[in-house]
């Protein structure tokens, strides 16, 4: 198994990336491969393994895409970046995954494009693990996508449930459909609409919860669309940083407060590292044809090295391939509402909506689509 890193992807690149695929070769012996400009990358990698003795290599690539960058101009103007490069080798089959700390939304777009959508997906999701007071639950999407429709929720429900079930080891998960009440009836139209296409499918729908069910842990899947999803996770970011200055500085503000801090050391540490997005390392975009970790820009070398772990992880227990039986299993009536595949990519990479198919359309014939 090869893991290929987008070793010029985040604020700390390359230093952070590479570092970070020197701790994950050193402790789990992964092949790894870094893409980026290959002189910078190996003056990085020969400080860090100077007797290269690591199963780690590096292919070159010309450009690099920036974290200002708009996806629809990269995919046009950056053929040669560290980003499709490493796509193109997991596609090719040279590599098993791959990881970037990279423009989120370029990644996403060079995935759609190069790796594809599973069958029946209409749309990748970006899947987040979040700690809950029952364990780990996660939450998607969580940027992909702003606009969703019933189906494409619908779609984000089978692909948790498989990812809950198969990697967070969650015996018959727990979805929710996250909404504005828990009633039935309450959210927008497509809510509802989704509300109904879930409740009659096969995985364990428990219906609608409220933002403040998100950490109780009464549900093992968080179903919503981008938009909602993103900003709940930066509220959740903020919120721990606030509830982290706070207790630094309480524990700060007299002899007595510094010596209950000592007593209470091991237990704050096991708390820090329970909401440490370092700890899980990157968030998988689910729904192409292949293993994509997408880390946080401000990745430090942990977080790289838990993102190769997690990619390591999803690999070997082909959540791939689970996804794609499930999606192929039981979502051809959502299938046919598809749009081409052209319309998926100008919706992600320009953020246009997909133009839909008319009922009456005949598909085209399979030599006139290759053509």
């Amino acid at each position: 198994m090869k893991i290929v890193v987008d070793a010029m992807g985040g604020d700390h690149s390359p230093e952070a990336a590479v570092e970070g695929a020197v701790l994950a070769a050193t402790e789990y012996n992964t092949q790894i491969i870094l893409t980026g400009l290959s002189d910078t990358v190996q003056a990085v990698l020969d400080r860090l393994d100077p007797d290269h003795k690591l199963p780690i290599t590096v292919v070159h690539a010309d450009e690099v895409v920036e974290m200002h960058d708009v996806p629809g101009k990269v995919l046009r103007s950056k053929r040669k970046s560290s980003m499709k490069i490493g796509l193109d080798l997991l596609k090719e089959g040279t590599a098993s995954a791959f990881v970037s700390a990279g423009n989120t939304g370029a990644v996403l777009a060079y995935s759609t494009v190069i790796l594809r959508p599973l069958k029946g997906v209409d749309r990748p999701a970006i899947t987040i693990q979040l700690p809950t007071l029952k364990g780990n639950a996660i939450l998607l999407d969580a940027g992909a996508n702003v606009d969703c429709k019933s189906n494409q929720l619908f779609q984000f429900g089978i692909m948790g449930h498989v990812f809950a079930e198969y990697i967070l080891e969650k015996e018959n998960p727990r979805v929710g459909l996250l909404s504005i009440g828990e009633e039935d009836g309450k959210g927008n139209e497509i809510v509802k609409e989704a509300f109904q296409m879930l409740k009659s499918s096969h995985i364990n729908f428990i219906g609608n919860i409220e933002g403040k069910e998100v950490y109780r842990g009464n549900a093992d899947v968080i179903v919503c669309d981008g938009f909602t999803g993103n900003v709940a996770l930066k509220i959740s970011e903020s919120l721990a940083e606030m509830i982290g200055a706070n207790l630094k500085r309480m524990f700060q503000s007299n002899w007595a407060s510094k010596l209950g801090y000592l007593l209470l050391k091991p237990q704050l540490d096991q708390f820090k590292k329970k909401v440490d997005y370092s700890e899980t390392g990157g968030a998988p975009l689910l729904g192409v044809n292949g293993v994509v970790i997408i880390a946080h820009g401000s990745s430090s070398p942990k977080a790289i090295k838990n993102a190769i772990n997690r990619a390591c992880e999803l690999s070997e227990k082909k959540i791939t391939e689970h996804i794609r039986e499930d999606i192929e299993s039981n979502l051809m009536d959502v299938e046919a509402a598809k749009g081409t595949i052209w319309n998926q990519i100008k919706s992600i990479a320009f953020g246009d909506e997909p133009i839909q198919p008319p009922e009456n359309d005949k598909p085209q014939d399979k030599s006139q689509d290759e053509s």
